[in-house]
């Protein structure tokens, strides 16, 4: 079924009777060509485009729980591509190429608002390091302005100016960044898959992976043996218990993000904003609420609940930027187990398992990647060579310490990375 204006005004005016369920509920064949070990946005995505854009529709999709359950689902929504460094750079740019044309190709709402992102800084040195990121961003092709303090009371007049120990200098204004609807990018993936002929699986645990002579041959999961000749691992913060499975040791930590929102309020905050001098995140959600984060619990955990201190870190660190967000009830919060990797850059590799393929270590940028993710993750399965713009997204550099990209490593003990 094709969703369209006139579509939804005919389905009004009979009732509502026609509309059809957005996916099927398939039972797991015995064999596949290609299994998708995890149902999150960035496993359907790949699913979407091993169909979409390489016609490989003998793919399953196993989630354990129900599609979107995880970490698509606890988050603050944030896109952009503000990032700096080579590597990192020219794949959060092609993520975001292709979140502006997502709705058009899903024929879904995925709700995308490049409302604009801005990165509050407080201090000269701030000004000079936002000053360089905003050139390599211009210099990778996406829009980037400075603004002074001036012009940032005009777009955000509700910010403390005059606080003193962190007066705001400026800020780095980011105008195609923005937001989307985390669940309707998940069903917007799972409907694009599914109507592609892709089995989308869910409550299937995998709990185990075989492998003979170093050459992958499926899975074992609470529903049965799977045969497959490619299996991939996207799982996010499960990353390494999947992976052992499969003997692997991955260089990846799991911890929990918490997230926030509020009870619903006027609108008030066009933009996302960042504090520069907490790391403090905001927006205002299309229902009304504020929904905001902070910084990791700082400790590994499986465990998708957050702590007390950093729910009342964060909160600090609000009022410290807007003093009036005091006025707000929390409505409800959140945690998402995050992959942190050692150099803060994702992993989309070959293993030296032959047909077993690795997608992990987003930590923050988990959300803003998702269809880069999957589209460079189902160009590597497909065709057994790295898409362009996740040439340096290697396993194998932390081995060799070559091309290590260290744009934000920030597990619980720096020392160690």
């Amino acid at each position: 079924m094709r969703y369209s204006g006139l579509n939804v005004l005919w389905q009004g005016l009979t009732g509502n009777k026609g509309w059809r369920p957005a996916w099927r509920n398939p039972d797991p064949k015995p064999e596949y060509d290609i299994v998708i070990i995890g149902g999150g946005g960035h496993g359907l995505s790949t699913a979407h485009y091993l169909a979409a854009e390489h016609g490989l529709t003998n793919v399953a999709v196993l989630e354990k729980g129900y599609l979107g359950g995880g970490n698509v689902g606890r988050n603050t929504t944030i896109i952009r591509a503000n990032y700096s460094l080579p590597g990192n750079s020219e794949f959060y740019s092609h993520s975001l190429e292709l979140w502006e044309g997502l709705e058009q190709a899903l024929n879904y709402n995925v709700m995308h608002s490049q409302r604009g992102i801005i990165n509050l800084f407080h201090s000269d040195g701030q000004r000079d390091a936002f000053a360089r990121r905003g050139n390599a961003m211009i210099n990778q092709g996406d829009d980037a302005i400075l603004l002074d303090r001036e012009g940032v009371r005009k777009m955000l007049p509700y910010l403390d100016y005059e606080q003193a120990r962190f007066p705001i200098y400026g800020g780095l204004y980011h105008p195609r960044g923005g937001t989307a609807r985390h669940d309707a990018v998940a069903w917007g993936y799972a409907r694009g898959a599914d109507s592609r002929g892709v089995d989308l699986i869910q409550n299937c645990e995998v709990t185990g992976i075989d492998i003979e002579n170093g050459v992958v041959k499926g899975v074992q999961t609470s529903r049965g043996a799977i045969r497959a000749k490619k299996i991939g691992i996207v799982v996010a913060g499960r990353s390494s218990q999947v992976a052992a499975m499969a003997g692997m040791r991955l260089p990846i930590e799991s911890h929990v993000l918490q997230a926030f929102v509020t009870e619903g309020l006027k609108p008030t905050i066009d933009h996302v904003i960042s504090f520069g001098m907490g790391h403090f995140y905001i927006s205002q959600s299309d229902k009304g609420g504020l929904v905001f984060g902070g910084d990791l619990d700082f400790y590994p955990s499986y465990a998708a609940r957050g702590n007390l201190p950093m729910a009342e870190h964060v909160a600090e660190a609000g009022m410290t930027l807007m003093p009036m967000i005091g006025k707000a009830k929390t409505l409800r919060s959140w945690g998402g187990i995050m992959d942190m990797s050692p150099d803060g850059s994702p992993i989309i590799d070959r293993t030296h398992i032959e047909g077993l393929y690795l997608n992990c270590g987003w930590c923050y940028g988990g959300f803003k990647a998702v269809p880069a993710s999957g589209n460079c993750f189902a160009h590597l399965m497909a065709t057994d060579r790295p898409h362009e713009a996740a040439t340096g997204f290697r396993l194998d550099r932390f081995n060799t310490g070559h091309g290590l990209m260290d744009e934000e490593a920030t597990g619980a003990q720096h020392n160690l990375h």
